[in-house]
């Protein structure tokens, strides 16, 4: 009796074996993710591909982060006008969307250190007769994508504001004369130009207005704020920064540093 109750239980282990080998081998595969937010129509920094991916200087950095996190990136793109809220409801671990830094926002959010840096720019048509910000007054309508900062940069400009959902729209109106100018990120501005039609009739005038400081956002107190410094300090020591800002913006060219 000994003998056979013996037999059965090597044959239910041997049995067993391969089905907890197989749970095991799905455990160790399964990788948490990580989830950042952009809003998708912000090119070069994050956009949608003809592909329908999304990709840019936002996207890849959001990569390197998760892998220096053991996860695995789940970029989200959405409203930028409700992003922050998205945020402050668990829809995502953090925004990575090329986000300025400023005191109202870090009164809901924690930024981290800032991966980059730009400001806003004055763009206009060449046959316009503006030459920079001090041309404008009451009577001019400048174009802004809702929700960023640059609409306090156009407030203190003293002229009328008309807000549009990305700078493509901002720009189109801009060549059909809706408009008199955009304010959007320079860098933005640049590779919008020259990726659109018509878009050699249009300029940039004046210096940016102000520098700003792009972080990534994540919810008060969130653990990952130290996590997310760690790895955005080891990106800029190893060259890393350096490598993603040269390949989305060309050799020499290091966004990452002030």
């Amino acid at each position: 009796m000994k003998t056979l109750k013996t037999l059965t239980m090597i044959l239910i282990i041997a049995l067993a074996a391969p089905v907890l080998m197989f749970a095991a081998g799905q455990q160790e595969a399964a990788v948490e993710t990580i989830s950042f937010a952009g809003s998708g129509g912000y090119p070069p920094f994050n956009f949608i591909t003809d592909q329908g991916d999304v990709d840019g200087f936002d996207v890849d950095v959001a990569g390197e982060i998760a892998n220096r996190l053991d996860r695995e990136l789940d970029y989200v793109t959405t409203s930028w006008d409700g992003i922050i809220e998205g945020l402050r409801a668990g829809r995502y671990d953090g925004i990575l969307g090329s986000m300025g830094i400023t005191d109202e926002r870090s009164e809901i959010v924690d930024f981290s250190t800032p991966y980059y840096y730009s400001g806003p720019q004055l763009i206009v048509r060449q046959d316009s007769g503006i030459t920079g910000p001090e041309d404008l007054d009451g009577s001019n309508v400048i174009g802004l994508v809702t929700g960023t900062t640059f609409e306090q940069d156009a407030e203190r400009l003293g002229v009328r504001i008309s807000l549009y959902e990305d700078d493509l729209q901002t720009l189109m109106e801009l060549l059909n004369g809706r408009i008199d100018g955009v304010l959007t990120d320079r860098i933005v501005g640049l590779n919008a130009m020259s990726a659109m039609p018509r878009g050699e009739d249009l300029e940039l005038v004046g210096s940016v207005l102000r520098t700003e400081r792009m972080g990534v956002a994540l919810q008060k107190g969130s653990e990952l704020l130290d996590q997310v410094n760690d790895a955005l300090e080891e990106m800029r020591a190893d060259g890393t920064m350096l490598a993603i800002s040269e390949k989305w913006f060309g050799d020499g060219i290091d966004i990452t540093v002030e």
